[in-house]
């Protein structure tokens, strides 16, 4: 019971780290990446439906990215999606294909992008906390059927698995920085 409960909560844990790796993937660094688009929701015969259901994503050169949507007449509603996400990014559709240039980022702007990264770090940080909170709560009830060495043992591993975490965090967050600071 006391491991399945430790592996529950490095479970979540990591889940939430895979979340922020994930929200980092969308936070554009000038050059381009399908992450940037791949979530957004495209209006589809009146259904919202992801874009990379509806299209291939492809990265032809560090500073483009096209798209090329399984069905032509979904390019408009595809260009109206991206333009409405506010991202930064003008698509240009030739009748065929949306392409979009990535343009530079200023340095205004990637000081902003970093307080955004910083800020999802932090949120990441708050939700590891809380597991770490769920499993201290939930130890703290298994103390009618364990010693208090084994007890203080459980919370330790919780306590070690969260400064773990929270270690990685700031690892993602200083690299997603870098990444913005590069010209």
């Amino acid at each position: 019971m006391s491991e399945e409960l430790i592996k529950d909560v490095e479970s979540k844990m990591l889940t939430t780290v895979n979340h922020l790796i994930d929200e980092f993937s969308t936070i554009r660094t000038g050059r381009a990446n399908p992450a940037l688009v791949d979530k957004l929701s495209v209006e589809y015969y009146g259904t919202k439906t992801p874009l990379q259901q509806l299209s291939t994503i492809s990265v032809p050169d560090p500073k483009l990215l096209v798209i090329q949507p399984f069905d032509k007449s979904s390019l408009e509603e595809i260009e109206k999606a991206i333009l409405n996400a506010d991202i930064g990014l003008n698509p240009t559709n030739d009748g065929e294909v949306i392409r979009i240039p990535i343009p530079p980022l200023s340095e205004e702007r990637r000081k902003e992008l970093g307080k955004v990264a910083s800020k999802s770090s932090e949120e990441a940080k708050v939700s590891v906390r809380t597991h770490r909170r769920f499993g201290i709560d939930e130890i703290s009830k298994l103390k009618d059927d364990h010693s208090a060495d084994d007890i203080k043992r459980l919370e330790t591993q919780v306590q070690d698995l969260t400064n773990n975490f929270v270690t990685k965090i700031d690892e993602l967050l200083l690299i997603k920085q870098n990444e913005l600071l590069e010209v």
